[in-house]
């Protein structure tokens, strides 16, 4: 059978991709380069000038006595202090909770099945976006979901699924609450821009602003291509095999959980707008300042807080939760979900410390930023060549948080020396990583997708999956690129306190 020529490019990307080591590996591999080439650029003398202060960075070679000193007596310390490993544990065993306790996979199906049917594809593709909060619960949950839906409304099921899964992954970074990806990519972008500032500060909520706008455009934006695109491209499905699938409602019981923890949210919003809108209040910064407040730089612990008790009056209330050894458990099933992120960890740590040590990160921030302010591209252009560098390192490389841990040693310092914030870099970093994500075999439940699709479809396969996404990929991308020069020509700040320029 003869393959079309996008069936045979991601064929070859996918083996490309399989031939990769794990991600764990590949950070093990950077750092002993990191070793080898502290060496050699040692002895080749480079070095380079700070423009701002003027000090002068020289290459360290980190196999010499001092350097194999470091590596041994602080490889445990560059573990437990690397800023995103406590964020991200503390932060999951909330949310692991709510998600444990059933509370995330509720709320998502109330919203999609109690949905007036003309605003059924809007709905599917933000709660697509709003599952994001939680880890793998839109991929397990709302695509197979919205296929049944569809079908049972007499609509094609793969557009259904199709439409959940562009809310899902190709809106990974966009949502109107904070989830476990932001205070996990604050936390790497923290350790990348300190290369430069050593007391800089990113929050989780650094993108936030920006994140709460992308959330309508990309939804808006979905249903657009579902119905203007896919949906006539599907036609009609047709298959009398596939019986329609009763759509279960919310139990008596459920309702009462789901009013109950919003009931308790509801006073947590009360407690801190009482904290926070007097000036003397106990929630604001020491100044007075509500951008300094403990809110705002507690957030993972408001996070953990708010998602947690949630969860476990909502697990209490369905009886999920009967003892405190039922919310022991569920917390405790949450970090198996971390098992693998902590072994990619460990080697991540290592590799941006040694990066750190040699220096080497600040020499090519230095000299790259000399390089590109030589070129004047000027920020937009400079913004979209980054996001369109992302979205492609996306295609053979699946983790978020593997890619920016690679990639913000490099470009966070580099862009510092333009002027340009941490906040800004990760935000366009998160544009290119979000819309390749439907087109990328190497995104971990891409295989899991086509699952689906064969379901209603036999034939379907890698083409079929990308030739049903591209189109979000590539109206997605011009969307955000259009709401990024917006931002950028208008000057907003990204999120509290982040503002553009340094």
């Amino acid at each position: 059978m003869k393959r079309s020529p996008i069936a045979i490019f991601l064929n070859g990307v996918e083996k490309v991709g399989n031939a990769l080591p794990h991600p764990a590996t590949l950070f093990g591999i950077f750092a002993l380069l990191v070793l080898l080439f502290s060496a050699l650029f040692a002895f080749m003398g480079s070095s380079a000038v700070h423009p701002g202060t003027g000090e002068v960075f020289e290459a360290v070679n980190l196999l010499s006595r001092d350097g194999v000193h470091m590596i041994l007596t602080l490889m445990v310390k560059n573990f437990t202090n690397f800023a995103p490993l406590g964020i991200v544990i503390v932060a999951m065993l909330g949310i692991g909770l709510a998600e444990n306790s059933g509370l995330i996979a509720v709320l998502i199906r109330s919203l999609v099945i109690y949905s007036p049917e003309k605003y059924l594809t809007f709905i599917i593709v933000l709660a697509g976006i709003l599952s994001n909060l939680a880890s793998s619960v839109g991929y397990v949950l709302l695509v197979p979901l919205a296929g049944t839906i569809f079908i049972a409304v007499g609509r094609n099921p793969i557009a259904g699924m199709a439409a959940a899964f562009a809310g899902v992954s190709g809106g990974y970074s966009a949502n109107l609450v904070l989830g476990t990806i932001d205070p996990l990519l604050a936390g790497l972008s923290q350790e990348a821009a300190r290369l430069v500032d050593p007391e800089y500060l990113v929050n989780p909520t650094a993108n936030y602003f920006f994140m709460v706008a992308s959330t309508f455009l990309i939804a808006v934006l979905g249903t657009w291509v579902t119905e203007k695109i896919v949906i006539p491209r599907l036609g009609p499905y047709k298959n009398e095999n596939i019986e329609k699938e009763e759509i279960s409602r919310l139990s008596k019981i459920e309702k009462k959980g789901i009013k109950r923890a919003l009931l308790l949210f509801l006073g947590f919003i009360v407690v801190l707008l009482i904290g926070l809108i007097p000036s003397n209040g106990i929630l604001r910064g020491t100044d007075g300042s509500f951008l300094r407040s403990p809110v705002l730089k507690g957030v993972v612990a408001i996070l953990f807080l708010v998602a947690g008790l949630m969860g476990l009056v909502y697990g209490s209330v369905v009886g999920k939760y009967k003892n405190d050894s039922d919310v022991m458990k569920g917390m405790s099933e949450s970090m198996k979900t971390l098992a693998s992120y902590i072994v990619l960890v460990f080697f991540a740590a290592q590799f941006v410390e040694y990066f750190n040590w040699s220096n080497l990160g600040i020499i090519m921030a230095i000299n790259g930023a000399s390089f590109i302010q030589s070129l004047n591209l000027g920020l937009i252009p400079l913004m979209i060549m980054f996001a369109i560098f992302a979205g492609s390192i996306n295609l053979v490389m699946g983790s978020a948080s593997a890619k920016w841990a690679l990639l913000a040693p490099i470009f966070i310092p580099m862009f510092m020396f333009l002027g340009y914030t941490p906040e800004l870099t990760q935000v366009v970093y998160r544009i290119g990583d979000s819309v390749t994500n439907i087109i990328s075999p190497m995104m971990s439940f891409f295989a899991l997708i086509i699952v689906y699709f064969q379901k209603y479809d036999a034939k379907s396969g890698i083409g079929t999956l990308v030739a049903t996404m591209l189109p979000y990929s590539i109206v997605f991308f011009i969307g955000w690129v259009i709401l990024l020069v917006i931002w950028l020509l208008t000057g907003l700040p990204l999120g509290p306190g982040a503002a553009l320029h340094l």
